[in-house]
């Protein structure tokens, strides 16, 4: 798990280095950079419900779903994330990571970050791209064919394993181009 948070945590406090570094020579007010943490740090936990989600609705009788429910029931927040540890690779159904989803995510982050003056909402939307972009780096560096049952899950054509770093690739620059949008708000 520790490994989980420095894969999804350091790349975005590299970004709120870089991002408050540069904001003060702009002297953008104080309170941005506290929208701008938060944001940062509830958008990088947030598809973490997933697996909450799939755990409660999508499989509540398996077996790991009723630790989880009995965990969840007692606030043992521990033996609830070690669960998670053990086995977040077998959850390959889930809602928020899947392409579909990073499509819409996408698409409702170019409004965000071409329309609104909202810090708080572009650091949520740019940690939960990061997050996702994360996941599927991390598991194409793996197995691009884990990566491929999770990502296109309930889809009967898939992307070709081959196109995978094309997927990624343009999904990273998109979230460069979402940073720069960041970095140059106020």
């Amino acid at each position: 798990m520790k490994q989980e948070l420095k894969n999804h945590l350091l790349p975005l406090f590299a970004i709120f280095l870089v991002v408050s570094l540069l904001w003060l020579f702009q002297k953008v007010v104080w309170y941005n950079y506290v929208f701008l943490f938060f944001g940062f740090l509830w958008g990088s936990f947030f598809l973490d419900i997933d697996h909450l989600i799939y755990w409660f609705y999508l499989e509540p009788n398996l077996d790991e779903s009723h630790l989880a429910k009995t965990a969840w029931k007692k606030g043992d927040f521990k033996s609830l994330l070690k669960l998670l540890e053990t086995t977040h690779s077998h959850h390959t159904s889930l809602i928020f990571h899947h392409y579909f989803f990073q499509i819409i995510i996408t698409l409702i982050s170019f409004f965000v970050f071409t329309s609104s003056s909202n810090i708080f909402a572009k650091a949520f939307l740019l940690a939960v791209n990061l997050h996702l972009l994360t996941d599927e780096i991390k598991d194409f560096s793996r197995d691009p064919s884990h990566l491929k049952l999770w990502l296109f899950a309930r889809e009967n054509k898939q992307l070709p394993t081959d196109s995978l770093k094309y997927y990624l690739l343009t999904f990273l620059v998109i979230n460069l181009f979402f940073t720069i949008f960041l970095i140059s708000s106020r």
